[in-house]
């Protein structure tokens, strides 16, 4: 191709007002028309001064472009013969007489792509694939790798469909687009977060340069943080455990994903709450484990009958200190049961302590890790909520004898890192700043479930009770039987108020029951009963008999 046939297509395509350096387009200018083939294998590129002449750019840009594209394979070069476009298509698809499968003859003389058998391109021929690349790059594009082929042959697909996991996964995904906001359930008020101590202690370690905590993990996590948690979890929650049994994850998904890696395989049988965390239920379903969902009361977990008859479950999945989404506690004798079950039948237990930190009128309760003395409950939780979401550190304590199976499994699987926002987490703590801040908070979320509470009574009365307040960042409000809570929950999205169906957690709906999770933790005060009042005109809207 003619210098000059390539930089008038170029230029045409060139925006010189464009915040996109020139460099960056003429690199995907020319990648795109290779991957498509219409700048043909073989063919000859300009040299980087003639084409900048062309341009009116920099000769430096140019080179530089050519440098890219010899790195990336799309064209070679050499010293006193030029720069050619590589052959970067399968050879058993690249057809031998098609225009795209041009060969240039190395001890040739030429300006321009030669034919098989020798033949020199004609002008007329080198104008038509110009013609053609201006219908297939009509503008600046992004696209490189496969989209671009993809872009220029849109008959063959760009990825092969979903897995049946994947496409399950997806079809039940129930993560939000809105992380906050007036009635996010679960998000906690993070501009109380004690920035300014965070960040004394974030650069004390970032001055001081430790070559140990900008490497990977060790198995485990950091020794230090381990420490630490061990004595909070021992005082704090009754938690019979050691350093060497905590394992440091990234948050409550990757410690039940660790936990159900090790201790099962697909087709076995895991216990679950019904209704439970939608998240947690999306991990078991990848994991290709077969869930059995167990109704909840007053007293939590609530195994029937049929559920002791059928063979024991592998893993038994529960949130006894404050169930979710329901918010019971559950009550002595069902923990001892449940424990005493798992021990005879050796079944796993993991117990999800995701929020047990915020109780308002009472202590938090002792976990059920604590009660366990045959070493067979699995004890996770989070500083998601305690501290702030994106922190995303968490925390698993494994049996005794499984805790150097668990830390080798986690280096293995997650190659774990962020020691020095570990560092800073284990100062925190050490210092009292964690549990001075817990303190502040629960007497703040205190507050404003008061307040909800309050604007839910004022406009409902008891016609719309609100249940599962006495711990945690949500209440549950319940709606008349055979309401559509989606279609509420829409309605409020459309009023930009953020609350979550009940009957989305539950394993089917033939057994949900209709509500609405309403978070209160990250809504200031001022804002709750104006908030509510605009999720009660979506309420009332959509369910007319409520009027």
């Amino acid at each position: 191709m003619r210098a000059s046939v390539l930089s008038d297509w170029l230029a045409q395509r060139l925006d010189r007002g464009s915040a996109q350096p020139v460099y960056r387009q003429l690199h995907k200018l020319l990648q795109q028309a290779i991957l498509s083939r219409e700048l043909p294998a073989g063919a000859r590129v300009p040299s980087s001064r003639l084409l900048a002449a062309e341009l009116g750019i920099a000769r430096n840009t140019v080179t530089q472009v050519y440098e890219q594209l010899v790195l990336e394979g799309y064209v070679t070069s050499a010293t006193g013969r030029g720069t050619f476009v590589a052959d970067t298509s399968p050879d058993e698809i690249v057809g031998a007489t098609e225009i795209g499968s041009m060969q240039v003859r190395k001890n040739s003389d030429v300006s321009g792509a030669v034919l098989p058998g020798g033949a020199v391109a004609t002008n007329s021929q080198i104008a038509r694939v110009a013609e053609s690349l201006a219908v297939a790059a009509p503008g600046v594009s992004t696209a490189s790798g496969p989209e671009a082929v993809a872009a220029a042959h849109p008959q063959r697909p760009t990825a092969r469909a979903l897995s049946a996991r994947g496409a399950r996964l997806i079809g039940s995904a129930g993560v939000s687009k809105r992380q906050g906001g007036a009635f996010m359930p679960g998000v906690p008020d993070v501009s109380r977060f004690p920035a300014r101590v965070w960040t004394r202690l974030h650069n004390k370690y970032w001055r001081s340069l430790r070559p140990d905590l900008l490497t990977y993990a060790p198995g485990g996590g950091l020794a230090l943080l381990r420490h630490v948690l061990a004595d909070y979890l021992r005082t704090s929650r009754s938690v019979r455990c050691s350093p060497e049994q905590i394992i440091i994850t990234t948050g409550i998904h990757q410690s039940i994903d660790l936990a159900v890696r090790l201790l099962s395989d697909p087709g076995d049988t895991i216990w679950t709450e019904d209704p439970c965390y939608w998240g947690v239920r999306s991990v078991l379903h990848v994991s290709g484990l077969n869930t059995r969902p167990i109704a909840v009361d007053s007293e939590g977990l609530n195994p029937s009958p049929a559920d002791f008859a059928a063979p024991p479950p592998r893993l038994m999945l529960v949130t006894p200190s404050h169930q979710y989404p329901l918010g019971m506690v559950m009550s002595l004798a069902r923990r001892r049961m449940l424990l005493e079950y798992a021990r005879q039948h050796q079944c796993w237990i993991i117990e999800d302590d995701y929020d047990s930190e915020f109780r308002y009128g009472s202590r938090p309760l002792a976990s059920l890790q604590g009660l366990d003395t045959a070493g067979q409950v699995i004890y996770v939780g989070s500083f998601g909520k305690t501290l702030f979401p994106g922190l995303r550190v968490g925390y698993l304590v494994a049996p005794q004898a499984l805790a150097e199976s668990f830390a080798t499994a986690s280096a293995e699987l997650y190659r774990e890192g962020q020691l020095l926002q570990q560092a800073v987490l284990a100062e925190f703590i050490a210092e009292g700043h964690f549990t001075s801040h817990i303190r502040k908070m629960r007497a703040l979320y205190g507050q404003r479930r008061q307040v909800l509470l309050d604007a839910v009574s004022r406009r409902y009365g008891d016609a719309l009770p609100a249940m599962g307040g006495d711990a945690g960042l949500h209440v549950v409000m319940q709606l008349p039987e055979g309401s559509d809570d989606r279609a509420v929950a829409e309605a409020a999205l459309a009023r930009n108020i953020v609350v979550r169906p009940l009957s989305g957690y539950y394993s089917s709906r033939e057994r949900a029951n209709p509500g609405l999770l309403i978070g209160y933790a990250c809504v200031p005060d001022e804002e709750i009963a104006p908030a509510f009042e605009t999720l009660g005109e979506a309420i009332d809207t959509t369910l007319p008999l409520l009027a």
